[in-house]
């Protein structure tokens, strides 16, 4: 469904952040992208809502390529929740943050209002509708940053490290939340206990590449494979 083609990228300052990468998401899998500081991760990320477009090698979506004349359809059927949720949510009211991307499409008043109310309703966030996002907890922020998400419906959903600022009970939730879309999950963590739960297939990136990719649980329990790549084992096998 998705598919990334020796792409590269370079910064201007000469830093090779991504180096020649191809990688391949099927539709409705999900994928854990991991690596150590300045791996590329960030850079990936930033590729695939179409924040830079490909200089080099190709980012396509079906048949769909990533370009300048694609990317109002790229950027919704690809869903980014940012790492940092006040980054995602800057309306009034937690209900215009939701209703703000079915609105910049053109959807009829009463189709938004509707979906905005089921989506709150299914994160039970509803209650605080009227709430500014900066009267909401971090956990309460996560998940509407998510519902600003969902009620677009993406084909994609692309997470940049969203247990940063979680407690363990959101943290669940999120859990059990990702793990019931049937939807197609990118999951760049450094927490890699999350990315053992939600995710069946990882990417190790090293210095702009890719250093492994294979089943979760299968790279994720191999120390001398993280270590290679400056990570430790999930917390869960380290007996803490």
């Amino acid at each position: 469904m998705l598919s990334i083609e020796q792409l590269g990228f370079t910064y201007p300052d000469g830093t090779r952040a991504l180096d020649r990468i191809s990688l391949h998401f099927e539709e409705g899998s999900s994928t854990g992208i991991v690596g150590a500081n300045g791996a590329g991760k960030s850079t990936l990320v930033n590729h695939l809502n179409g924040y830079y477009l490909p200089v080099e090698g190709k980012i396509s979506m079906g048949n769909l390529d990533y370009c300048k004349k694609n990317l109002d359809r790229i950027r919704r059927d690809v869903g980014l929740l940012f790492q940092n949720s006040d980054d995602q949510l800057f309306m009034a009211r937690i209900y215009d943050d939701i209703a703000f991307g079915p609105e910049n499409l053109g959807m009829d008043k009463a189709l938004v209002g509707t979906l905005v109310e089921e989506t709150l309703l299914e994160l039970n966030l509803w209650h605080l509708r009227e709430k500014p996002p900066s009267h909401l907890s971090q956990g309460q922020k996560r998940f509407a940053a998510f519902a600003s998400l969902l009620v677009m419906d993406p084909k994609v959903i692309v997470m940049d490290e969203p247990t940063s600022d979680l407690d363990p009970g959101n943290r669940r939730k999120l859990i059990n939340l990702v793990n019931g879309l049937r939807k197609t999950r990118i999951t760049v963590s450094h927490d890699l206990d999350f990315i053992w739960d939600t995710c069946e297939r990882v990417c190790i990136m090293k210095e702009g590449g890719i250093s492994a990719e294979g089943p979760t649980k299968e790279l994720l329990s191999s120390r001398e494979l993280l270590e290679s790549n400056s990570l430790e084992l999930p917390l869960r096998l380290q007996g803490v």
